[in-house]
């Protein structure tokens, strides 16, 4: 008995010591402090960085005549060539964002773009082609569309309460897939930034699908357009590293600036309508064989058409179309890109797209001309280290005839020039980069935009002057 008392004192004794030792986890869960904004704030994201350029401009040309004569009155005859541009500026992106809190999570994020020197025309008066006018102090320099700035560059609230879905509120970057239709346009100082509502969803097995809904785009020359833009973009990962996309982005944006480039001289076209829309599918990626070897392809198309009240001239298609191949850290490839014309009318525009990585850096075709553009181009690229190397080179022809300097009434150029680009690039740890880039454009056939322009008439603007630039960037992310 007195054995079986013992045991069942012991059982007794272990069961309290084990009911207070759960009562001491208990105890210990309840005092654990609180998970509170302020913690979600504390672990947020640094959306914070610092980028210095110098950027240095030769274009040959003459600039616009403003110059006055006797009579104190413009006299468009009198012209003087272009100034180099020196520009030396700072970009200031100072911001965070916090993380979730009940589903909810908020980021804020300032730009400032200083500049250091002002040997240079930034374009912030209003935004013409080629340099036609901008920024009437600095009218004798060539440009540089990097304009002193103060802003709120992004400024959002997301919620994530429902599984595999992001919904986005509020100022905000947009990139999709390799920036050619929405981007913003990060290489300038100043970006280019949306106002609206946006959704990521990944409920669909190895599919994205992100739609959006602006009213607003805030543009690399500060300036403000109202209007509305819906995006449709369906990604569907066939392997890690490639894909086929659907989109459609539908503007109804009276006037984005941009309207006597899209339709030509002549004071009624500024007041043409820009409304379009673009509808297309994208199949890119790099398959890879082996950890050493893989092969790069992109075969695209896009219709694009007017929209809502849109002039209906807009009518023109885009394909781009090419591949290569990759070995260890070397890569080359080849590919074609047209950005069609309408019977010399309009042609294929993105005024919403990251243009300056497209047809050479130097930035002679942001806008498309009215006869369009083939870009026939060759691409190298090489990693070592720390280091990327990269080159290429442009032959870059009009899809119709233009008209041409001196040329008489018929279209007579077909070939614009040719670009070739180089850069360097420093990843000296995890928060430091720098990067030296150079681009130069030669000019082929006379591109005029009227007929019968001489060389000493106004037209004469219209041209695409050969053009070197150079670019030295240091930018320190924390």
């Amino acid at each position: 008995m007195k054995a079986n008392s013992y045991q069942r004192l012991r059982q007794v004794s272990l069961a309290v010591l084990m009911a207070a030792m759960s009562m001491q986890v208990v105890a210990e869960e309840e005092v654990l402090p609180e998970y509170t904004f302020m913690d979600a704030i504390k672990t947020g994201k640094n959306m914070t960085s610092f980028r210095l350029r110098y950027e240095f401009v030769d274009q040959e040309g003459l600039q616009p005549g403003t110059f006055t004569n006797a009579a104190n009155t413009p006299n468009p005859t009198r012209t003087r060539e272009l100034k180099d541009a020196n520009a030396l500026t700072l970009r200031s992106l100072i911001g965070w964002q916090t993380a979730p809190y009940h589903n909810w999570s908020f980021a804020a994020q300032l730009i400032n773009v200083s500049q250091l020197t002002d040997d240079f025309n930034d374009g912030s008066n209003s935004y013409r082609l080629n340099g036609a006018s901008n920024n009437n102090g600095k009218i004798e320099y060539a440009k540089v569309v990097d304009p002193d700035h103060t802003d709120i560059n992004q400024l959002y609230v997301d919620w994530t309460g429902i599984k595999n879905t992001r919904v986005r509120a509020g100022r905000q970057q947009v990139n999709l897939d390799n920036v050619r239709f929405i981007g913003d346009i990060a290489f300038r100082q100043v970006m280019q930034v949306f106002d609206g509502v946006s959704v990521f969803n990944k409920t669909i097995p190895d599919t994205e699908l992100f739609v959006a809904h602006f009213d607003k785009v805030n543009q690399i020359f500060t300036s403000e357009r109202s209007g509305n833009l819906e995006v449709v973009n369906a990604r569907y990962r066939i392997s890690p590293t490639e894909f086929l996309v659907g989109y459609g982005y539908f503007s109804n944006f009276e006037n984005l600036g941009l309207g006597n480039a899209w339709f030509g001289a002549g004071g009624a076209n500024l007041l043409a309508d820009q409304s379009n829309k673009t509808i297309g599918i994208r199949l890119d990626g790099t398959h890879i064989f082996t950890p050493n070897y893989r092969a790069h392809y992109t075969a695209e198309y896009a219709k694009q058409s007017d929209y809502k009240d849109g002039d209906n001239r807009i009518d023109a298609h885009y394909y781009k179309l090419g591949g290569g191949f990759g070995i260890d850290n070397f890569n080359l490839r080849l590919d074609q890109e047209l950005l069609s014309s309408n019977n010399n009318t309009y042609a294929f525009q993105t005024p919403f797209g990251t243009n300056h990585l497209f047809q050479g850096w130097v930035d002679k075709f942001l806008v498309t001309p009215r006869a369009g553009i083939k870009d026939s181009f060759v691409t190298a690229t090489y990693r070592y280290g720390d280091f990327l190397f990269f080159a290429d080179y442009h032959v870059l022809d009009a899809d119709e005839d233009f008209f041409t300097v001196n040329g008489g009434t018929s279209r007579t150029g077909s070939r614009y020039g040719t670009e070739w680009n180089a850069a360097v690039t420093w990843n000296v740890d995890k928060h430091w980069m720098t990067k030296f880039e150079y681009g130069k454009y030669s000019e082929s056939d006379e591109f005029a935009a009227t007929a019968n322009t001489t060389s000493n008439a106004a037209g004469i603007r219209g041209r695409y002057h050969d053009t070197e630039k150079l670019w030295l960037t240091a930018m320190y992310t924390f």
